[in-house]
């Protein structure tokens, strides 16, 4: 970059790029993609009656607001309405977030092995990302609150945590924000809730109706099947809502995207047996790859939808990446995380988890 052209903030230089799971083998080869945890049920047929409805004429814009869906979620999760905000995913939250209670000079905080978004998140607003140490791949609670210092201004956990599935219960939540400044935003990123059972939940959404600093993110990707509509929500106090509607994009939900995840909100029964699903065959799955004994394999224990599967080395993991797409399929390899000994495995149909059993049987032979 010359004098003379734009120069980019050097935070922005700083991040490295989001990279989605691979669909294709390296020689173009579609793969069944068990890489991104999508739903593998699909959606539920009331959203695909939805899709079917053209009354929104394309050239209308969409309700800034998002009022319908807001006053849904709020019946659904005992919620006031007007602490809700819609997001274009809760990516796109989980940035405003950062943007809005952090910048240049301040700190975002998160654990090793957390989502990638929060590196993204915290650098996009010039923040200095900070990683806390994990403890077994998941949140350890003392090690986050011995980062904290004057700078924080946001902490990220991800509950359950991508990629690895680790799971925080709710007393260590609670001893989490207890211990927090009070200055500072915990941000609950609960994008894979739905696939805990009702009684395990995290405490988090108790947390965002009393406490002043706690946001929680939640999606319409997962477990309701709506990826590629890009949908989500945050709810939290009034002005942490309001900071966030401040500065998101005016008509940042499609009229589509409003009127779908309202027909997924209500079956319920879908979000039942997709839990369920995942449920029996994520225990098949890790029981599986327990009985393969000293092969050096070993499954992380997930309360989400997926498997992270460590190898004695990332060599070991590489390979395995090459062996599942010679099988047609994909999976995520992150090295760029830390993560380069594993491959996250997203919890598929009956036929693909069985298909990966045998895939991972066959590896440890190898190694």
């Amino acid at each position: 970059m010359t004098a003379d052209a734009p120069r980019m903030k050097p935070w922005t230089a700083a991040i490295h790029a989001y990279t989605p799971g691979a669909s294709k083998a390296a020689d173009g080869r579609a793969l069944v993609k068990l890489s991104a945890n999508e739903n593998p049920l699909g959606c539920s047929a009331a959203v695909l009656a939805a899709a079917a409805d053209s009354r929104q004429a394309p050239a209308t814009y969409p309700d800034p607001q998002s009022e319908l869906l807001r006053e849904a979620l709020g019946r659904c999760h005992r919620l006031d309405p007007a602490r809700i905000v819609c997001g274009t995913g809760s990516d796109e939250l989980l940035n405003l977030a950062a943007q809005a209670f952090a910048g240049p000079g301040d700190e975002v905080l998160f654990t090793r092995y957390a989502f990638a978004v929060y590196d993204i998140a915290a650098r996009r607003c010039g923040a200095t990302p900070v990683e806390a140490p994990d403890r077994g791949y998941g949140t350890d609670v003392e090690a986050l609150l011995a980062c904290v210092t004057p700078r924080t201004r946001v902490v990220f956990l991800a509950n359950p945590n991508n990629p690895t599935g680790t799971f925080l219960p709710r007393a260590e939540l609670a001893r989490l924000h207890t211990a927090l400044p009070a200055d500072v935003l915990l941000v609950v990123d609960q994008a894979y809730a739905e696939y805990l059972e009702p009684e395990d939940e995290d405490g988090g959404l108790d947390l965002s109706r009393r406490a002043p600093n706690v946001l929680v993110t939640r999606t319409f990707s997962k477990i309701y099947g709506l990826a590629g509509e890009r949908i989500g929500w945050a709810t939290g106090a009034a002005p942490l809502v309001e900071a966030l509607n401040r500065i998101r994009g005016p008509f940042n939900v499609t009229a589509t995207g409003q009127r779908l995840a309202l027909a997924a909100l209500g079956d319920q029964e879908f979000v039942a047996r997709s839990r369920a699903h995942n449920l029996r065959w994520r225990t098949w799955l890790a029981e599986a790859i327990g009985r393969l004994g000293n092969s050096g394999l070993a499954a992380v224990p997930s309360r989400a939808n997926f498997l992270l599967v460590t190898f004695p080395d990332t060599a070991a993991a590489a390979a395995a990446l090459g062996a599942f797409a010679a099988e047609g399929y994909a999976v995520r390899h992150l090295p760029g995380q830390g993560l380069g000994h594993a491959l996250r495995i997203t919890i598929g149909t009956e036929r693909d988890v069985r298909a990966c059993a045998a895939i991972l049987q066959r590896l440890a032979t190898t190694l």
